[in-house]
């Protein structure tokens, strides 16, 4: 490859690696918009924050009744204690506080933080789930309520859970909040019921549902936690979107109706599915930096048409967001899983993950399904690294012969030198580009890993080696301060990658010919990812440590294969062979020719002696 090809390889990946991470705003610039937009997001919601009161002093403070009050309409209902009722299965614990009837804190069983505490996906008075309507010229919020728990607890032995929460306008007037939990599953049932209250609601033909939850950090890296945790919501038509992931952002949705919407953290979510589709959403995403416990803010108002019959079925998710476990649970949950854009989303999803799902059957640690997967990729792209091998090699033997030319027509006309470097290209037979394009196809597959091992909720908590979680980063080498640019750590897995790139280059070199400035700037790419890839899992750093190593062992298995000589005599031979007149050439080689003539004879044409026209 010439000194073009290569800075335009470079700048190629320096533009795609700039996009994902170097044109980010930084924490700081931030901060000051987020925490603004954040209390004004709350405002617009109308959540008064500075209200909010710990569910304990709701319990031990005594209450001030309003005779006036208690005659309003669900008056009665303003005064009550703050209890829990708990249910659980083998997977959830679900604590549901009689303050709004809503679902107060889900423990996941079966995982922990990473410190090894209970994991806990939101907890406090900070959620919120009701319904807002109108009842007696009076703004009504279900959230702010008693409600009466009529049952509680198990059933019979395997069968499901049932919490009924009675929130009591009459004897025969109700609003029921109906809990189910299945022995087994991530899904808890809520049916809520309206009995008797056709006269009582102002405007009855919709059910207005106001959620809000604030999620807590589950997962050592913070920065990296928000940076894949949003609200994210599906259609009835099978599309999937999302929010903002790196600030505020509020939407509505009153076009198509939305069938789940879910508050998505990086390895969890807590997700409201309506099979029949709410028919207008607004949902919005906010973040405090300042804010060391809470990964997000997240709300959604949502919207349902009204039933004769009074009754609206749901359900939450609430676990991993790992790919089997949310396909399993229907309604496309899987999607929400951010696997990147178009091409590379297509690649993970049905190619990688597919092949990574058949090697996790094997029960092997997940270090060495890393290394299987690696190893079948490399062996699917050899015939592209035999390609790009042996065109580099070509370009290496004709390399003095392109030296001489350069000494002949010197550097002052670079547009003439090309054309003789083409004139050489086309008689031994070469393709310039021959090293690159076999490079440029692998790029994708490079990029979709960037997405595919972050998402990857398998491995999450898994040890291999010195690296105690490969979803994270490993801090074997920690600073004790934060340096600009690198954090407070050096990750010895990015520090192996890194320098196993640098080695990578050098080989490269070797093999190419470059010489002058093109033996340097490969170096710069190193470098980058030691700035980038420091906070990004260690599994992802082990992929390309393993990929660069594969490569060296395939380079020295083909350049085994490979012989100089043999090459020379082949492009001496090519050189020789009369040109056949009557080939049509290569549309992109014809192009580029006549383009280097027509530049040519420009610059070899006379000045013009005609005067110019003198202006009127």
């Amino acid at each position: 490859m010439d000194k073009n090809t290569y800075t335009g390889l470079f700048l190629i990946m320096l533009i795609l690696f700039g996009s994902f991470y170097l044109m980010k705003p930084s924490e700081a610039e931030l901060k000051k918009a987020q925490i603004a937009a954040h209390a004004d997001s709350l405002k617009r919601a109308g959540i008064k924050t500075a209200a909010v009161v710990p569910q304990a002093d709701s319990v031990k403070k005594p209450k001030v009744v309003d005779s006036a009050l208690l005659k309003t309409a669900f008056g009665a209902a303003t005064v009550g204690d703050d209890k829990l009722v708990t249910v659980q299965n083998k997977e959830l614990l679900v604590k549901v506080s009689t303050l709004g009837g809503r679902v107060q804190s889900v423990e996941l069983k079966r995982f922990k933080t990473f410190d090894g505490k209970p994991l806990i996906l939101f907890d406090g008075a900070n959620n919120h789930f009701g319904l807002n309507f109108i009842a007696g010229n009076k703004k009504i919020n279900t959230n702010d309520l008693y409600f009466k728990p009529s049952s509680a607890g198990l059933n019979s032995a395997g069968a499901d859970s049932t919490i009924t929460f009675r929130l009591n306008y009459s004897a025969t007037q109700y609003i029921d909040y109906v809990y189910t939990l299945s022995p087994l599953g991530y899904k808890l049932g809520l049916t809520i019921k309206e009995v008797g209250l056709d006269n009582v609601v102002a405007d009855n033909k919709t059910i207005d549902i106001n959620w809000q939850s604030s999620m807590l950090k589950t997962e050592k890296d913070m920065g990296m936690e928000r940076q894949y945790s949003t609200v994210t919501y599906k259609n009835t038509e099978d599309d999937v979107y999302n929010l903002s992931v790196t600030g505020d952002e509020a939407k509505t949705i009153a076009d198509k109706k939305v069938q789940w919407v879910s508050f998505k953290q990086h390895f969890f979510s807590n997700v409201l599915i309506y099979k029949d589709g709410f028919t207008k959403s607004d949902l919005r995403v906010s973040l405090d930096t300042s804010n060391k416990t809470e990964v997000k803010q997240m709300l959604a108002s949502l919207q349902i048409p009204a039933n004769t019959a009074g009754v609206y079925p749901m359900e939450f998710y609430f676990g991993p967001n790992e790919f089997k476990t949310l396909k399993a649970q229907g309604y496309n949950l899987d999607k929400q899983i951010d696997l990147g854009w178009v091409l590379f989303k297509y690649i993970n999803r049905y190619v990688v993950l597919v092949v990574f799902d058949f090697l996790k059957q094997f029960g092997w640690n997940y270090g060495i399904v890393i290394l299987i997967l690696t190893i079948l990729l490399k062996l699917v792209l050899s015939p592209l690294t035999y390609k790009s091998y042996l065109s580099m090699a070509k370009m290496r033997v004709l390399k003095p012969e392109m030296d001489e030319i350069k000494a002949k027509v010197g550097e002052d006309n670079p547009t003439l030198l090309q054309q003789e470097y083409m004139k050489l290209y086309k008689k031994a037979g070469v393709n310039p580009l021959g090293g690159c394009l076999p490079m440029v196809l692998q790029l994708p597959i490079v990029f979709a890993f960037l997405r595919f091992f972050p998402a990857l909720f398998e491995l999450r908590g898994q040890s291999f080696l010195w690296m105690k979680d490969l979803s994270t980063y490993d801090d074997l080498i920690k600073f004790g301060t934060t340096i600009p640019l690198l954090g407070d750590h050096l990750s010895l897995m990015c520090l192996l990658m890194t320098i196993s790139t640098f080695i990578y280059t050098y080989f490269n070199n070797q093999i190419s010919g470059a010489s002058g400035q093109m033996k340097y700037i490969g170096y710069i790419t190193p470098v980058i990812f030691i700035f980038v890839l420091n906070k990004y899992p260690a599994g992802l750093n082990y992929y390309y440590f393993l990929a660069n190593m594969l490569t060296f062992a395939q380079q020295y298995l083909i350049r085994l294969m490979v012989d100089d000589k043999k090459i020379h005599a082949q492009i001496q031979d090519n050189k020789k062979k009369p040109e056949d007149k009557t080939k049509k050439k290569g549309g992109f080689a014809a192009k580029m020719e006549e383009l280097m003539r027509q530049q040519q004879q420009v610059k070899q044409a006379p000045a013009s002696t005609t005067p110019p026209k003198k202006l009127k």
